[in-house]
């Protein structure tokens, strides 16, 4: 019997538990949306995926098949296992919140990966320590002349997945990314639903 299928909705934000050895897949339904995926311990929240942690531990700011995602307290929580897309995603930036959206212009409220963050674990009767910086799956944000950033649509494909598989029992939380006005989710500047399987 197949896993269901779970829906992020546009803009919005969900949250699973997932156990140690299980498989997270995260799919692009539509090819130009970006995910912000957080991973937090089970057994202790103040202990979550950290990608200053995990840059070091990789040596890359992109990870790659086999690359282990680590904690703030340097121990492996998800590992990158399976990648159908082109393999660009992001490990700079932080996740958008109000603030972000009023330097943007924005004079009244403005969905974002933050309030996501936290509405998706509040659903599970959780709250998150802090809103650490998120692994931004399928992001482009090239890093031009070694020193400046560009914030460019998606290079994926309808249908592009990643899989992550846990290293310990954890709280995965998705948001499909808000942001509607630079082009991080195609040049329409149109967010989009995105989808997850656990199995194993």
């Amino acid at each position: 019997m197949a896993e269901p299928t779970i829906q992020v909705p546009a803009r919005h934000g969900k949250a699973a538990r997932v156990a140690r050895g299980q498989i997270v897949k995260v799919i692009n339904t539509h090819g130009q949306q970006v995910v912000d995926t957080w991973a937090f311990n089970a057994q202790d929240l103040t202990e979550f995926m950290s990608m200053e942690h995990t840059r070091v531990a990789i040596g890359r700011i992109i990870p790659q098949i086999g690359d282990a995602l680590v904690t703030n307290r340097r121990r492996p929580i998800l590992t990158l296992v399976e990648d159908s897309s082109p393999g660009i995603h992001d490990t700079l930036i932080a996740a958008c919140d109000r603030y972000r959206y009023e330097l943007l212009g924005c004079a009244e409220y403005h969905d974002n990966c933050t309030d996501n963050l936290a509405a998706g674990l509040k659903a599970l009767g959780l709250t998150p320590p802090e809103t650490p910086s998120p692994l931004n799956l399928f992001m482009n944000i090239p890093v031009l002349d070694g020193n400046h950033l560009s914030f460019d649509p998606p290079v994926c494909r309808p249908g592009d997945h990643v899989a992550l598989r846990a290293e310990m029992d954890c709280i995965v939380a998705f948001s499909a990314c808000p942001q509607d006005i630079v082009p991080i989710n195609g040049v329409a500047c149109k967010p989009t639903e995105a989808h997850f399987v656990i199995s194993g």
